[in-house]
């Protein structure tokens, strides 16, 4: 009886040291990655790494809903594309990379370190991860996972190698099947550049996307999503100047310009640096402050109702959370719609829901009503979430201050709610 106890107490301390959760906000020096169905995978190579003297770990991602095995965990950008550098000198770990996890980032290694448990008379057996592919493309992970959903390749980051002087214009250097390309000229068209969006009062990684834009015309170019390794679109103009632009909800909009054919001569701006071969241009963001006006572009409402469309959760989000990040600050929320309507407006019942019509309460008004309801509707949502109601203000203007026309094609946008922080 003692036996089979003692056996059931190793067996689960033995499975306990490799039950991991989900990966903490920060940057991880990642050597390998795995679906989400492979999590024994990931545990093995964890194992074979602990049994040849390796300090490693792993977790999940669900924003990737990966398994990723890393060697090290960092709260600073800078220091963990250092430490990668460092370990793809060793065999085992040249095809290391960084992987992003965004939010929070807390001050200490946020999983366990694994080692091996197994006794003596039970050597690990060696288990070779299968090999990965060639990095691909910057795309979603899921589309290059393998045909039996093993190991997952992701794009390697910053190569190592720095620029050097050679006859030639352009150096190659391979690492095991992956070769990185050294150009003796950089220019933004052969060079990755990494955009970081943090939030340094909260030590925080942001979610969110930057805009690119054709300076020398003033024309938008497309978009591409921060804390992500990329190659930006050349504008083809003289100038070859970009300007990039991070408006996030909740923080001031930031701005850099880069210049395409030249990025090296950017890099004595307080915000660029060259990391390896990849530029890193960091987005530090600071919160709206007393004065600021910005709409919730993204919170949508059904018609004639002052309940929210259930894609409006994400960015409404984003102001609870800087309400919360600031206790002291109060805003007034600036109810806007779309002419003179007069009618029947939904409302929210007993139940609150904010996201669905089941529930709603039945009522007549005017535009007025309908966009003062539906601030109101907000202010309600952040009370719920813990915001003191005296911290909120409403305001409801109705069709009185159009952005465009009533019977433009662009009307709808004339139905919003803004922002305005008052009180810091």
């Amino acid at each position: 009886m003692k036996i089979t106890l003692l056996c059931i107490l190793f067996v689960g301390f033995y499975y306990s040291a490799f039950a991991q959760s989900e990966l903490s906000s920060g940057y991880y020096v990642v050597v390998a990655a795995y679906d989400d169905t492979r999590e024994d995978f990931a545990k093995r190579y964890t194992e074979q790494l602990a049994a040849s003297g390796h300090s490693s770990k792993y977790g999940f991602n669900s924003a990737r809903n990966l398994f990723f095995v890393y060697v090290d965990y960092y709260t600073t950008l800078k220091e963990s594309l250092i430490r990668m550098k460092d370990a793809r000198k060793k065999d085992v770990f040249v095809d290391a990379w960084v992987r992003v996890v965004s939010g929070d980032i807390v001050a200490k290694t946020p999983t366990q370190e694994v080692k091996a448990v197994i006794p003596p008379q039970q050597p690990v057996e060696a288990v070779k991860p299968v090999e990965s592919p060639a990095p691909q493309p910057i795309v979603e992970e899921k589309k290059i996972v393998a045909e039996e959903k093993q190991l997952v390749a992701e794009h390697p980051v910053v190569k190592e190698e720095a620029i050097t002087e050679s006859p030639k214009n352009v150096e190659t250097v391979e690492e095991q099947d992956v070769k990185i390309t050294q150009y003796k000229q950089m220019t933004l068209g052969n060079t990755e550049v990494f955009l970081s969006l943090f939030f340094g009062t909260k030590n925080r990684v942001v979610d969110g996307e930057v805009q690119v834009i054709d300076t020398e015309r003033s024309r938008f170019m497309t978009k591409v999503k921060g804390n992500d390794y990329l190659v930006l679109p050349d504008p083809k103009s003289k100038s070859g100047q970009l300007t990039l632009t991070c408006e996030v909800f909740g923080y001031r909009k930031v701005q850099h310009e880069l210049n395409y054919p030249l990025p090296l001569a950017d890099t004595v701006k307080e915000d660029i640096d060259l990391m390896g071969t990849t530029l890193v241009i960091s987005f530090d963001l600071v919160r709206y402050q007393k004065g600021d006006i910005q709409t919730l572009y993204n919170v949508y409402f059904y018609n004639d109702a002052a309940i929210m469309l259930p894609e409006s959760k994400y960015e409404l989000n984003s102001l609870l959370q800087m309400m919360q990040d600031s206790p002291t600050k109060k805003i007034i929320l600036h109810g806007h719609s779309n002419g003179n309507y007069h009618g029947k407006i939904l409302g929210l019942g007993s139940e609150k829901n904010f996201f669905t019509m089941e529930g709603t309460v039945q009522g007549m008004g005017t535009a007025k009503d309908l966009s003062g309801q539906r601030a109101g509707t907000i202010k309600e949502y952040l009370i719920t979430n813990g915001i003191a109601a005296d911290r909120i203000e409403v305001e409801a203007w109705g069709g009185k201050r159009p952005l465009f026309d009533k019977h433009s094609v662009n009307a709808k946008k004339n139905v919003r709610v803004e922002v305005e922080v008052v009180k810091e």
